[in-house]
């Protein structure tokens, strides 16, 4: 946990809200809403993630008119009191005290003044998102996950003025298929609403840790909040310049400090095809100072081919290019200088979480390396050396060649 609680104030009376702030020290405010569990740490943990994407986030204690300080976990006698809470909630009223906390949101100095205003929640607080987009004007952009008895305010969507983007789960027991198919049909009249499901995960799929999540749906769902967020409320980071400099500090100045710098308290490289690379900041640096930064030939160059810069991430497209002359730890581990010269494609995918690199997968097909650098024959096998890249930059090199099928299609109708 980052942040710390903070008071709302509801007329006389008051409840709690955890508040986390980026590392900037401010930015678009967002109101996330709890499940039935209360501010527990999985809310806790959401806020603080949203934090890191830029974001100044207050989670209000919903509960606070029963019970405050409610933080259940998932065992079965948790779930019967989380279930209880929630039969006597009265959502009316939890709509009032996400105003309240709006409103409290933007008194503070961490929410930027100049920009709308968020709500983001999950389960029950899914259902209330829903709610703010249809009740409070002022938002901006709102997003739930699985929320539960949405097809029951369907009447209300008219009055959504700002964004709203729901996530709903295929095997989702609250909300089946004809419920879903329901909501998704009404709401498919407005554009400014998307829905999208989530092919065979169940209800609660983005909870940390939980029985149901589902990883890939989870940062999907993630990245998709987070675009809407994005373009509606801010903020707005030049991805592409934060990228070229890392990759500067990484190849140029060689400088292992500098490019941890550019990450997240915690990334990750991934190597695809020799699984080199580190997880967490400690593993990470490792890899950069004694495998990576200092372990590059003298004249590797990277010359870029095609460059996509999206909402969340950058997709590098380049050719890689240089002379085996020393051991290359992540390249092409345990292998002796060749003297080969060797040119390669690559494909980096290249996440960001606000301002800071969180992870880069990056993709090259090593058969082509070890054919180059005289490791592999290529005889009588699907694999190609250098030509590979020089495709790459000529497209008008000859197409097929490792296919002996390609002859028997000449002249055949193509129709």
């Amino acid at each position: 946990m980052t942040g710390s609680y903070i008071s709302i104030q509801n007329g006389d009376k008051s409840f709690s809200g955890y508040l986390a702030v980026p590392e900037v020290g401010h930015g678009p405010g967002i109101v996330l809403c709890q499940e039935i569990f209360g501010v527990n740490a999985v809310m806790r943990e959401k806020a603080d993630f949203l934090a890191e994407e830029g974001y100044t986030v207050l989670v209000p204690d919903l509960f606070w008119r029963t019970e405050s300080g409610i933080e259940l976990g998932y065992n079965d006698e948790d779930f019967q009191k989380a279930f209880t809470l929630y039969q006597n909630f009265n959502e009316n009223l939890g709509v009032e005290d996400i105003q309240t906390t709006l409103d409290t949101l933007k008194s503070l100095k961490e929410c930027d003044q100049d920009v709308g205003l968020g709500v983001v929640g999950y389960c029950l607080g899914g259902k209330l998102a829903y709610l703010a987009a249809c009740r409070i004007p002022e938002v901006a952009c709102a997003v739930g996950y699985y929320g539960v008895g949405i097809e029951n305010h369907l009447d209300e969507a008219k009055k959504i003025q700002g964004k709203l983007v729901l996530h709903m789960a295929e095997q989702d027991q609250f909300c089946p298929a004809g419920v879903r198919h329901q909501i998704i049909q009404a709401l498919s009249a407005y554009k400014n609403v998307q829905s999208y499901v989530y092919n065979n995960v169940d209800h609660a799929f983005a909870r940390p840790h939980g029985t149901h999540y589902h990883k890939p749906s989870a940062l999907i769902a993630h990245e998709r909040t987070v675009t809407a967020l994005r373009k509606q409320v801010g903020p707005d980071y030049d991805l592409e310049a934060l990228w070229e400099e890392h990759v500067r500090f990484e190849f140029d100045t060689r400088d292992v400090k500098a490019t941890m710098a550019t990450m997240v308290a915690e990334p990750y490289v991934n190597h695809i095809p020799t699984l080199t690379g580190g997880v967490g900041y400690a593993q990470l640096s490792r890899f950069y100072r004694h495998h990576f930064v200092h372990n590059n030939p003298q004249d590797m160059t990277l010359t870029p081919i095609s460059r996509t810069v999206g909402v969340t991430q950058v997709v590098d497209e380049f050719i890689m290019s240089f002379t085996h002359d020393e051991e290359i730890d992540w390249l092409i581990p345990g292998i002796k200088p060749t003297g080969k010269y060797v040119e390669i494609p690559m494909l980096g995918v290249i996440k960001f979480r606000g301002p800071k690199l969180c992870h880069e997968h990056i993709y090259w097909d090593q058969a082509s390396i070890l054919v180059q650098v005289g490791l592999l024959d290529p005889t009588g096998l699907p694999v190609a050396g250098a030509v590979t890249a020089h495709k790459l930059l000529d497209e008008t090199l000859p197409s097929n060649e490792l296919m002996s099928t390609w002859p028997s299609s000449e002249g055949k109708s193509i129709d």
